[in-house]
Formats: structure tokens, C-alpha cells, sequence
């Protein structure tokens, strides 16, 4: 796919009117393909963080209070580190820690005994929010839906696919007081959504998803909003982090290897410092 044929990257809300639940879409094109660039995941790898980048975003778009969400997804497999972040703004990154071959399996068989770790961060709270819960479902859509039931102790669907070009989801949450609308409102729509297949979730816009899923439901679609890719350089964060080392062992490292070179895991960045460079950064 040639850039001027990139899908854009993009989050909508919608409502089911008469019904008291709501749903959101993602699709992300640009974005993903910025986040994974250089970075040559196995197809296994880019299917689970596709996938993550996709809820993570739902999630995000969804929240009460606007913040800043990261997930890790932590496993004793061969796919040891998944993380996600996205902040208020929809600016997303994220990476894997997996071998560079990997076979295709399920989610319990790719990450093994695992957790998942939500942190949230939002104006006005002294300090982030933290909440640790062990891996619990087959599919990553499955460890989420578990998740957010049990944190938020409302009904919730997810429906997620990614490949090397795309990733995307489908949301659903039943908001209090649905089942006095409709008794067999929420059911209905599980059961329609549960109709949608990976290709449709990947290359369908937003109203023409809606359309094909719930042809009979009054539902409001909300304005899109973008998503992007975000993890510029910050060398700051790197002198801060070699102050804490602190001179006598940068040097040390200079002498051994004549520079310092530091990778940033999260935004696939590399930072080279050479003696003149460290001599400025303690003067």
C-alpha cells in the first residue's frame, strides 16, 4: 500500500438511541504503520499489538474524564512485553517484546501465566491511577471485556483484528438503565456484531459498518477524531536518565566502548553520545 493510499487514523462514537447502549469504532492506518515501522514484528506479534493499539484507543476516546492510559501486558511466553499508551489527545505509541520468528498461536499459548497492568493518569489526580489483574481469556479481546466488566461493572463487547497495514475495533457497553429500554436490546446486539469478520472490521468506514451490522437500529454517529502516532526524539529524557547514572560510570562506559549509545524500546530511537557530548552534559 503506497502512502497516498494509507488509511487514516481514526476513533468515532456512536449511540444506539432507543436502546441506552453505546459503541465506538476505530481504525487505524497511518498510525499504525508509523508505530511499527523499522520494527519487524512476526505476524503473530503485529496481529496481538495491533489489536492492543486498537482497544487501547477505544478506551481512551471513551473515558469520563479525559487522561492518559497505558497498558502492559506482561507474560512468562515467547511474547514476554506488550505496552500501549495513548494519551488525552489520541496520540498513541507503543511496542512489543517478542523473538524475531514466532508460530501463530492463541493469546495463552503466545504470552503463557500472565498480567494486565492499567495505569491512568488524569488532571487533578496526585498521582496515577494503577490496577493489576491476572491474564484471563483466550483472545486479547476476551482479556479486556473481562477487564473492563469487572472495573467499570458494566456490560461490554469488544471485536478486534490488525494486520501489517490496519488495525481496528468495534465497542460496545450497555449503559445504565438499558435493559428498562429494551430487554433483549443488548443480546440483539452482541448478536449482530458478532456477524462482523476481520476484513470488514479492517476496510469498512465507520457508518458503512454500522449500516451492514445494525441496518434496523436508530443509531447516532458521532464526528470522527484523529489518532496519532506520536514519539518524537527527547533527548532530555536520556540526559536525565545518564545524570542518574551519574559521571563516574559514564565515563567508565565511555572508556570501554569510546560512546554511549541508548536505545529507546518504547519509540525505536537511538541515542549516541561521545565524550564531547558527555563532558557538556556533567559540565
Amino acid at each position: 500500500m503506497s502512502a497516498a493510499d494509507t488509511q487514516p487514523s481514526r476513533v468515532r462514537g456512536f449511540l444506539f438511541e432507543q436502546l441506552d447502549i453505546r459503541g465506538a469504532w476505530v481504525q487505524l492506518g497511518d498510525a499504525w504503520q508509523q508505530m511499527t515501522a523499522g520494527r519487524a514484528y512476526p505476524e503473530p506479534v503485529l496481529e496481538l499489538l495491533g489489536q492492543l493499539a486498537g482497544v487501547t484507543t477505544l478506551i481512551t476516546a471513551n473515558l469520563k474524564q479525559a487522561g492518559r492510559i497505558t497498558f502492559q501486558l506482561r507474560g512468562e511466553g515467547a511474547v514476554s512485553l506488550l505496552v500501549m499508551d495513548c494519551d488525552e489527545q489520541l496520540r498513541l505509541r507503543g511496542m512489543a517484546r517478542a523473538p524475531a520468528e514466532l508460530a501463530a498461536g492463541s493469546l495463552p499459548e503466545l504470552l503463557g501465566a500472565g498480567a494486565l497492568t492499567l495505569t491512568l493518569d488524569a488532571a487533578g489526580m496526585r498521582q496515577p491511577y494503577q490496577s493489576h489483574v491476572p491474564l484471563q481469556g483466550e483472545t486479547l479481546a476476551a482479556v479486556f471485556e473481562h477487564y473492563l466488566e469487572q472495573s467499570e461493572q458494566t456490560p461490554t463487547r469488544l471485536w478486534l483484528a490488525a494486520n501489517g497495514e490496519t488495525a481496528a475495533g468495534l465497542f460496545l457497553q450497555a449503559l445504565p438503565g438499558a435493559e428498562a429500554r429494551d430487554p433483549d436490546g443488548w443480546n440483539r446486539l452482541q448478536i449482530l456484531a458478532d456477524t462482523v469478520r476481520p476484513d470488514e472490521l479492517l476496510g469498512l468506514g465507520a457508518i458503512k459498518l454500522i449500516e451492514r451490522l445494525f441496518p434496523e437500529e436508530d443509531v447516532r454517529v458521532y464526528d470522527p477524531r484523529p489518532v496519532h502516532y506520536h514519539c518524537p526524539y527527547d533527548p532530555a529524557k536520556i540526559h536525565a536518565m545518564l545524570h542518574g547514572v551519574g559521571r563516574a560510570e559514564c565515563e567508565s562506559i565511555l572508556a570501554e566502548q569510546g560512546e554511549i549509545r541508548v536505545h529507546d524500546d518504547i519509540c525505536n530511537h537511538e541515542y549516541v553520545l561521545d565524550a564531547a557530548a558527555v563532558a557538556a552534559l556533567f559540565k
